[in-house]
């Protein structure tokens, strides 16, 4: 594995470090015979040097574009993370294997990688591509017709509209109503959103006429523009480019294909699989007729009569290089065997077509054509090709140096040995902090060494520099005294940081309204739980208005206009039983609603009064940050996240305050709460106080203890753990060390909550899923809490609208971003087949990982198991599931965080938060059966490391219900591209986590209500206990019969529409009406008239209630303005605005309550047009006599 320097930060190597390669006669050598061109073996490199060589051989041959080939995926991903510090134009080039043909519905991850890096060739001068011989034997369409298919659009130029969106169609994007992932595209009106696959973030074409009259990046999570560009490239969506001739000639071969077949198996009476054939040929002949041109890359050679391979995207001056030859050709040989083994028993029972065997080119054929190029084999060993002939041998003789141990005095007696035999030494750290402070302990022991962040500094021989940069483990040039040391060398396994790159919002918390679709459950703040029907559009009197339709139990229907969509919210439950519906007018609403009320009146009483009593109590105070604090977090081996940063710092600044901590962190597994954990222990150690740290299961006492040791051991921290992993004995000494001080920081279950143990100084307190407890543990927890620093961390994401309920009252922080090194993961959907799931397995022990296999089934989760073993022999398999004792429950999971089971068949119970890296396949069975927020939790199990990941989801198909299992495929598509599904899953995880955090009764009444509505009752309680106005209860209704909706050639998409609704009617002020205009224009173009009567409506609507009007209504020529009994409106001043507007306003005391009388009809001066203007501005001086 090649390890590589990064100096100052910068993406160029020390002039220091390549320079002294010329010294070396072999190197100069090679460079010279590189310029003549030909294939040369180098050998004698080691792993991880092989980055600095290739650089310092293109450099010595002016540059341009690299090809470096691996045999394992593995070892070329880990190579490409790496060389990204030498060289920051470096892309990896993944292979798609023969799953990748055969699923129904696949992510566009895989596609993206690729497309990207083909990008990167064609724009880039200098780029370096990674990738394996298997990536080199697919077979890829003609460079120049991908590149032809690139549309370049520019700001003030003419393109015929309606073919753009047919050439769109033709590169593979997908129409959607919404753009929110990369390859999709929408057209509303003269407006184009379109999200280019190897892009970061969408834009917004808007054209005039055929005219393009701007382009705008958009927030694919807010939908809102951002800036403004000149110019935008969309490139393909998939690797070929289907126009309409070729769509034809290739449906030609594949029915000819297909005929053929069918009647080999009909002959042959096999009918199951002509049945497979033909239904799996079907479904992909009407997806290509319909623009769904998701699958055709499997049938690249139905469409392309002539492939080419990767090699052909390079220019003839490419630089190639051959990592381990002899393997290059072992691989090859194997994967080509494996590949048409497995296609072959694929046409014989009716999976494929025959023409599929020619997806994948010779190795032979590939390594040949390699051999014919300018480059450089690296066999460590001379000779040791596979056969392959060198025009040239070349050897560099380096050593790899033994690693220092943790031990200072070690590394001291080697410089000194290095100074004397005038080396020069190069010291890689990737902390300033930790370098400078290196550089001045050694010279004080009369070493010749400076810290340097100048990358072109010159070291004498006898000289040692310590600068910043990135090499995993470090080696020396003999011949030429030249030593380069690394920070794992000296202090162990340091990860390298990874640098920053945007990423597109992947999927927010859902926004109010969309994603709600007829048969949703809803609630009406006035008549309960009913289920929403729809958007039905009524006249009535020659004006049309949208209204929501409501159905209800018995039968009976309520119709709510659509601008009064404030008073409505889904129903979010936390069970799977279905909610009972309320009955229109039988009083039974009003005692639920009732019930709730008070319950959550105690809830906010309860919060309120602990708040006010932490308030009380005077905490420890922390001093700022030390040096040792500020190394500890350089060491970190990741970026933080902004969130993760946010985090840390309201944890500080809740340390190093009188109050006591009290605070909640909640975030995904992986989202990095142990961290901020650390460096919160970290801080109160280096005052002397002791952290406990409790978690809910003795496993993850052990992985958070082994963590918790890694991360301190160049500090004097002492760590202990409590739990059923350590013998009597330890625990004693353990318990007997926090007694004494001697241990500052004990990881443990509830063991550490026993009357045995005690403490000498507690400071800090982490609970881990303080929800998973029972009520004895908690009441244990309440009585440790009530003077010492309480941090809790919890896996479930909390909803945002509770926590702005919680805010002042309990602290917390959330984790939103996932970590930027997460890679996305690849997912498939196939019919279940034991081929795949083989050879899934097997392609993932091969790069070294391990497997979690799903079923929800408890009876034949054993039998599966023995399926698996028979099907892998050289796999371990276990498994486990929920009525599995703990003990043995613990014991098989310990396992396999210990690498010592291959494959684990469980049931759902690995959802909780168990951090596995190794884990990079997920197969799930009867995938259909799961619920959306249920796959995504099992789904983002994997994924943990760099390592591109993969999730397979089986189903069986139905013969019958082939539309039901469409329609689920295809929102389980969605959700393989973080669309909508996965907030909608993100929605159920919130609701689960509130439930969590208000405990077990709370989330019956929240079951009552509807979760929406329940935070709005707690936020209103909450801020009563406060003493906070909250305004009065009261609705406000506008009946006027005007125009105002939004018309579908306006807003086409239903939930785009409702959600709109739902924000219009929640306008209050004069900037939240001109901000949502301005999206109305940014997204869908200039506003109808009665869209513009929809907002003022609204505007109207929030001003008349702010003056205590219950309803504004009109009938004929007179509107009816009523006032609310308790209207604290100073009734002397009436006079003051019926002169104002004289003589069309009157003041009424005859009804149930006051009332204003607006006559239109009084008179031909009267402002009919403007009525809505009239009302608003009667309120606009009701206001100025309203009692303060």
């Amino acid at each position: 594995m090649a390890g590589v320097l990064l100096i100052s930060g910068k993406n160029k190597m020390n002039r220091g470090f390549t320079s002294h390669l010329s010294e070396l006669g072999e190197f100069a050598e090679l460079s010279d015979a590189l310029k003549k061109g030909g294939m040369y073996e180098l050998s004698g490199v080691l792993d991880v040097a092989k980055g600095q060589i290739i650089d310092a051989l293109s450099k010595q041959s002016d540059g341009g574009r690299k090809l470096v080939v691996f045999a394992s995926e593995k070892t070329a991903e880990e190579f490409a993370d790496e060389y990204r510090h030498i060289e920051q134009e470096t892309v990896f080039f993944p292979a798609k294997d023969v799953l990748f043909y055969q699923s129904d519905v696949k992510g566009n991850t895989l596609t993206r990688q690729r497309l990207m890096a083909l990008r990167a060739l064609s724009t880039e001068e200098d780029v370096t591509v990674v990738t394996t011989i298997d990536a080199l034997m697919n077979r890829l369409p003609e460079p120049q017709e991908l590149s032809d298919a690139i549309i370049t659009l520019k700001s003030g130029e003419e393109y015929d509209f309606t073919a753009l969106q047919r050439k769109i169609v033709d590169l593979g994007y997908e129409n959607v109503s919404q753009v929110d992932a990369p390859g999709q595209f929408a057209v509303r009106g003269g407006i184009l959103d379109v999200f280019p696959l190897t892009d970061d973030a969408p834009v917004r074409i808007e054209f005039f006429g055929d005219e393009v009259d701007s382009i705008r990046i958009f927030d694919a999570v807010s939908q809102k523009s951002d800036e403004t560009i000149d110019e935008v490239r969309i490139d393909p969506a998939m690797e070929m480019v289907l126009t309409k001739s070729k769509l034809d000639a290739g449906l030609k071969r594949l029915k000819a294909d297909f005929d053929k077949r069918y009647k080999e198996l009909r002959t042959d009476m096999k009918t199951e699989e002509s049945f497979r054939l033909k239904t799996s040929y079907e479904d992909l002949r009407d997806r290509l007729l319909s623009g769904d041109y998701s699958q055709a890359d499997g049938y690249l050679t139905y469409f392309e009569s002539d492939t080419k391979s990767l090699l052909d995207y390079f220019p003839k001056d490419t630089l190639l290089f051959l990592d381990e030859p002899a393997r290059l050709v072992e691989r090859g040989e194997v994967l080509e065997k494996e590949f048409v083994d497995s296609m072959a028993r694929r046409v014989e029972n009716g999976s494929a077509l025959s023409g599929q065997l020619q997806m994948l080119a010779s190795s032979k054929e590939v390594l040949a054509r390699c051999m014919n190029l300018n480059g450089v084999m690296l066999p460590q060993i001379s000779g040791n090709n596979g056969g392959l002939k060198p025009v040239d041998r070349f050897y560099l003789h380096q050593i790899s140096i033994n690693s220092y141990q943790n031990s200072l005095d070690t590394l001291k007696k080697e410089l000194s040995a290095y100074q004397k035999q005038k080396y020069r030494v190069y010291l890689l750290t990737a902390s300033r902090t930790r370098g400078s402070r290196l550089a001045d302990d050694l010279r004080e022991d009369g070493l010749s060494v400076f810290f340097s962040e100048d990358e072109n500094a010159e070291v004498l021989p006898g000289q040692t520099l310590i600068t910043l940069g990135f090499i995993r483990r470090g080696f020396e040039y003999p011949d030429i005294k030249v030593v380069y040391i690394s920070e794992s060398d000296i202090f162990g396994a340091v990860k390298k940081k990874k640098k920053k790159k945007k990423r597109y919002g992947g999927g927010d918390a859902i926004t109010s309204f969309s994603e709600l679709t007829p048969g949703d459950y809803v609630v009406h703040e006035d008549h309960g739980l009913g289920i929403y029907e729809g958007v039905k559009k009524i006249e009535h009197d020659h004006v049309t208005r949208d209204y929501i339709e409501i159905s209800y139990a018995g039968g009976s229907t309520l119709y709510i206009l659509a601008t009064q969509l404030d008073t409505l919210s889904k129903y979010g439950s936390i069970g799977d039983k279905k909610p009972k519906l309320n009955s229109l007018g039988d009083g039974q609403w009003k005692k639920t609603k009732a019930k709730v009320k008070s319950a959550v009146g105690e809830v906010a009483k309860d919060l309120v009064e602990l708040y006010a009593l932490r308030q009380q109590n005077q905490g420890y105070v922390y001093g700022p940050d030390t040096e040792w604090q500020r190394e500890f977090e350089e060491s970190f081996p990741y970026d933080e996240t902004d969130s993760q940063l946010a985090a840390i710092e309201d944890v500080k600044n809740d340390m190093e305050s009188p109050k006591i901590m009290d605070r909640l962190i909640c975030g995904d597994v992986g989202f990095g709460k142990t961290e901020i954990a650390m460096r919160a222990a970290f801080k109160a150690v280096q005052e002397n106080k002791q952290v406990v740290y409790l978690v809910p299961t003795t496993i993850l006492a052990q992985q958070h203890y082994n963590n918790f040791r890694e991360r301190m051991k160049n500090y004097p921290v002492s760590i202990g753990m409590l739990s059923r992993f350590h013998t009597a004995a330890q625990n004693r000494e353990t318990i007997k060390g926090l007694k004494n001080g001697t241990v500052d920081i004990v990881i443990g279950t509830h063991r550490v909550l026993s009357k045995d143990v005690g403490f000498k100084d507690l400071g800090l307190l982490i609970i881990d899923e303080e929800q998973r407890f029972g009520v004895t543990h908690k009441e244990k927890i309440k009585e440790m809490k009530k003077n010492v620093d309480v941090m809790s961390l919890s896996a479930t994401p909390i909803p945002r609208t509770l926590h702005m309920s919680m805010t002042g009252i309990r602290d917390m922080s959330l984790l939103e971003d996932a970590p930027m090194d997460r890679t996305p993961i690849q997912t498939f959907v196939f019919e279940e087949n034991d081929e795949m799931v083989r050879e899934a397995i097997e392609r993932e022990l091969d790069r070294g990982g391990q497997v979690y296999y799903v079923i929800n089934r408890v009876n034949q989760i054993a039998d599966v198991a023995a399926k698996i073993e028979e099907m892998v022999p050289e796999a371990n398999v276990a498994y486990a599931h929920g009525q599995m004792s703990k003990n043995r429950l613990e014991e098989i999971m310990t396992d396999f965080v210990n690498h010592d089971i291959d494959v684990l068949v469980a049931t759902t119970i690995i959802e909780i938060g168990l951090d596995i890296s190794n884990v990079n396949t997920i197969i799930i069975h009867d995938a259909d059966k799961f619920g959306l927020s249920q796959l995504y939790q099992l789904r983002g199990r994997v994924g943990r490391g760099s390592r591109t990941a993969y999730a397979f989801l089986m189903y069986k198909r139905d013969k019958v219900l082939k539309e039901v299992a469409e329609k689920r495929l295809a929102a389980i598509k969605e959700f393989t591209d973080l669309g909508s599904g996965y907030k909608i899953a993100m929605r159920d995880l919130e609701i689960r986590g509130a439930g969590n955090l208000l405990g077990e009764e709370q989330s019956g009444h929240m079951e009552s209500v509807g979760y929406e509505l329940y935070c709005k009752m707690l936020n209103t309680a909450v801020a009563k206990e406060k003493g906070i106005s909250t305004g009065d209860e009261y609705e406000t209704t506008v009946d006027i019969p005007i125009n105002a909706f939004i018309p579908p050639s306006y807003i086409a998409d239903e939930e785009t529409k409702l959600d709109m609704y739902k924000r219009i009617s929640s306008i209050e002020t004069d900037e939240e009406e001109s901000e949502i205009l301005d999206e109305l224009i940014d997204r869908f173009g200039e506003p109808k008239k009665s869209v513009l009567n929809l907002l003022l409506v609204a505007r109207l609507r929030a001003f008349a209630h702010s003056v205590y009007l219950t309803k504004i209504k009109q009938t004929g020529a007179k509107v009816t303005m009523t006032f609310w009994k308790k209207a604290r409106i100073d009734g002397g001043r009436i006079p003051e605005v019926l002169s104002e507007f004289s003589p069309y306003v009157s003041f009424s005391l005859t009804g149930d309550a006051p009332e204003l009388i607006v006559n239109t009809a009084l008179d031909n001066r009267f402002p009919k047009g403007d009525i809505l203007n009239y009302l608003l501005n009667i309120c606009k001086k009701l206001s100025t006599i309203v009692i303060k």
